[in-house]
């Protein structure tokens, strides 16, 4: 197993370009299975979750390859399929995503209970509603979801509010199920996120018809069919995040480029407010320390709010902060695994209920730590940039899921890691 070195003590300073998104390529990647032709998809960011994503297309009959370092090829060619592995769904929780494209071009679907990041209690219930709300007929057997449209999906009034607000994962999936269905679909509360005004503008595009995206009302009107388009994804705003909180934990100077400023409203705010001086132009953000990291208080919301896929980069960086900052997580409340980990590194930080209580200034001291999740792992290589000594990252495999050679970014703004056997 491979596993990441970080010599702490080294500045960083440069500029960096961020990647595609993640969050945005996985629900679109789905689509194909609904539309005609070859889709072509520029800025994809080279990942695992991507790379499973494909082999998951080809499992239901679709062409996947890659035409360049960032610019997917992907076709649909064969309606026989409709059973998805579950050596491949058990890997990412994103697969869920194939479920409603199934149902619409194939009138039945098996699709394993999803699997992923281990960051709290994440139910598909809202999935089930969603769809059983538009004709389907869904069972739990097995471990796998069971599906069938006997007559085809229907149009519906949705109502998508869960105990923790809107749903991007269900949002994602009667999306998808609406664009082919006959009739309106009207979605109450759905996600606001960039990703889903991505995905609701590739398939306007490819030719669908769904009014409302960025805001909680969307409005589908369903169409015949989809036909395959060129597509260039939006940037990724979390691994924006990252690299400006990387250059601030070293009390650097660190510029992302090719980034959507307006996507990271709140993440800029809270860096302010930690005296983090931000400057935004038109595609690029640039950051740099006014004095000493001062502690603030954060709460995790759904966009535009602070994002909880930047939480545990933020309590990173807090740990280098005077005085005490409460960070509390609203979205996923149990996404504190890697407290224990930062604690390791000999961060001072207490867990209570939803809240983490961060007591900053503390002297860092590298050690071995382990990933326990996609965002942890970032977490621990922003606290190992300023660690005495060398601080050991493992399972890296999280890390690879969603960053696409973080370590090399960071390498060319300064950072001293490397990779190891």
């Amino acid at each position: 197993m491979e596993h990441l070195v970080v010599h702490g003590g080294h500045r960083l300073d440069g500029s960096v370009q961020v990647g595609g998104a993640k969050n945005a390529i996985l629900p679109l990647l789905p689509a194909a299975l609904m539309a005609k032709g070859k889709a072509i998809i520029r800025n994809v960011p080279r990942l695992t979750d991507v790379e499973t994503m494909m082999e998951l297309l080809r499992s239901l009959g679709c062409t996947a390859e890659w035409e360049g370092e960032h610019r997917l090829a992907v076709e649909r060619q064969d309606d026989a399929a409709f059973e998805a592995p579950l050596e491949l769904v058990r890997k990412m929780r994103a697969s869920i995503w194939v479920l409603a494209p199934l149902l619409a071009t194939r009138g039945q679907a098996v699709v394993p209970l999803p699997g992923g990041c281990v960051i709290g209690d994440r139910p598909v219930d809202m999935h089930i509603k969603g769809l059983c709300a538009m004709g389907a007929e869904i069972e739990i057997t097995g471990g796998n979801l069971t599906a069938i449209a006997q007559n085809g999906l229907h149009g519906a009034e949705i109502y998508l509010g869960g105990h923790f607000g809107s749903s991007v994962g269900a949002t994602v999936q009667v999306m998808l199920a609406g664009v082919l269905a006959k009739g309106k679909t009207i979605l109450h509360s759905a996600a606001c996120e960039p990703e889903i005004s991505d995905l609701a503008n590739c398939l306007n595009l490819m030719g669908a018809k769904i009014l409302g995206a960025g805001s909680p009302r969307l409005e589908i009107e369903g169409v015949e069919e989809l036909n395959a388009v060129d597509y260039y994804v939006i940037p990724d705003r979390i691994e924006a995040a990252t690299l400006l909180m990387a250059g601030a934990i070293t009390d650097g100077e660190v510029e992302v480029t090719d980034v959507r400023p307006d996507h990271l409203s709140a993440v800029l705010s809270s860096l302010r407010q930690a005296n983090v001086f931000v400057e935004v132009n038109e595609r690029s953000i640039r950051v740099r320390n006014n004095g000493p990291l001062k502690s603030i208080d954060v709460t995790t919301h759904q966009y535009p709010g602070f994002p909880t896929d930047a939480q545990a980069q933020l309590m990173a960086l807090l740990t280098n902060a005077e005085g005490y900052s409460i960070i509390s997580e609203q979205i996923f409340p149990d996404r504190f695994r890697h407290i224990g980990e930062l604690n390791r590194l000999g961060a001072n930080i207490r867990k209570a209920t939803n809240h983490a209580i961060v007591r900053g200034r503390q002297t860092l001291t590298g050690a071995r730590v382990e990933a326990t999740d996609l965002r942890a792992s970032a977490a621990l290589i922003l606290a190992g940039l300023v660690a005495e000594g060398e601080t050991e990252v493992e399972q890296l495999e999280h890390l690879d899921r969603g960053y696409d050679r973080l370590e090399d970014k960071l390498r060319a703004l300064g950072a001293v890691l490397e990779r190891v056997a």
